[in-house]
């Protein structure tokens, strides 16, 4: 399988998978600041890891990742839908807290730049 091929695949897939989490599931416990910020694909396309960013609580992350897990059928099968695939993957949630890392950085970096400032 052709790795730009796999690529393709994946950016179609967060498409779909977005459009999806942001129009079609009309569920209030998925928080309504959730995007798709990524999908891992393996080679033979069969599996995929579908990063989502979560703004929220705790709580609100936990219940919109279970509350996708729940979905994950119904997503399935709207990719299933959309794209054209010898077999539709199996679709894992994982979420991406890159935002929430970078923010710590932030943090770090404004508190350090201010302790040298004091000096």
């Amino acid at each position: 399988m052709s790795l730009n091929r796999a690529r393709r695949v994946a950016g179609e897939i967060k498409k779909v998978v977005g459009r999806v989490i942001t129009r079609e599931i009309k569920d209030p416990r998925i928080a309504s600041l959730t995007s798709v910020t990524g999908v891992d694909l393996t080679r033979d396309l069969r599996h995929a890891t579908i990063h989502v960013s979560i703004y929220g609580d705790e709580g609100e992350k936990k219940l919109t990742m279970q509350t996708l897990e729940r979905a994950s059928g119904f997503i399935r099968s709207e990719i299933g839908r959309s794209i054209r695939l010898r077999y539709t993957p199996e679709i894992i949630f994982a979420e991406d807290r890159s935002m929430e890392y970078g923010e710590h950085i932030d943090r770090v970096l404004r508190s350090l730049h201010k302790d040298n400032r004091e000096e």
